[in-house]
């Protein structure tokens, strides 16, 4: 998908999927991951920007899980733990109670991704992994996806503590770009992008910190998926975890808010 002879798959594509290109930069595309990595206009998503409310950091289908010790939540047809998801015990047991929020990304969806608030991140921790296809004739051979390569962050945000931003590939959408990892940013800052396909984000967020809108909550249960955008209000925080270490004085000049 580098290469420029498959610039002639994009316009095929547009016209299948429908995309509305108007909502995107113009841009000269030399291949097809140029263009299926394209940037989007700026107020082309609305950004909520109420500092308690929880935004979706991508466009996706949404689905909502209760984490607990043997619990699992499904990813690309097949069960995860927060566990199996981070190869980290200790880490995961800091989520019991939580919240595991998948965002399944499409092939016709904006594959880039955003922070859901401001705070700081630790460094990026890659998990190798095989990339098994997510096709059809594939599923009855690979049962289990947490072999699939995934790279995530461990966030201490401003407004919902102590957080996980993972990122997951599969097969031919193993290619998962993020810009920075130990570093301040900004609700709304770009984290990264998925290269050609259709890929996951995982959010966790600790017990009692998010309270999700009941309706993706109703949605999960009976099976379907929420169909969300990057930006939109999918949840609202219920308080502030101890955990937090980054205070948001630092660009507002108001410590009160977050401590």
């Amino acid at each position: 998908m580098n290469s420029t002879l498959s610039k002639g798959m994009i316009a095929p594509f547009i016209r299948r999927h429908s995309i509305d290109m108007r909502q995107y930069l113009p841009e000269h595309y030399r291949c097809y991951n140029d263009f299926f990595t394209r940037k989007i206009h700026l107020g082309a998503r609305s950004l909520d920007q109420c500092p308690t409310h929880l935004i979706a950091p991508c466009d996706g289908k949404l689905s909502v899980y209760p984490i607990t010790e043997n619990g699992y939540f499904m990813i690309k047809g097949a069960p995860y733990s927060v566990q199996t998801m981070l190869q980290n015990q200790e880490l995961a047991r800091r989520f019991e109670g939580g919240v595991c929020l998948v965002f399944r990304l499409s092939v016709d969806d904006y594959h880039r991704y955003c922070y859901f608030d401001s705070g700081t991140g630790e460094d990026r921790v890659f998990i190798r992994g095989s990339l098994h296809t997510v096709q059809p004739i594939a599923l009855d051979r690979y049962r289990f996806y947490h072999t699939n390569c995934r790279e995530y962050t461990v966030l201490h945000t401003a407004h919902f503590g102590m957080a996980v931003q993972c990122e997951v590939g599969a097969l031919l959408v193993g290619k998962i770009c993020n810009i920075q990892g130990r570093s301040p940013f900004v609700r709304g800052d770009e984290k990264g992008w998925f290269a050609f396909g259709g890929s996951t984000v995982v959010l966790l967020f600790q017990q009692g910190v998010v309270e999700m809108d009941p309706e993706i909550i109703e949605n999960t249960t009976a099976g379907f998926e929420t169909v969300v955008k990057l930006g939109e209000k999918i949840g609202e925080r219920i308080r502030v975890d101890s955990d937090i270490q980054y205070h948001p004085e630092c660009e507002s000049g108001d410590c009160s808010e977050g401590r």
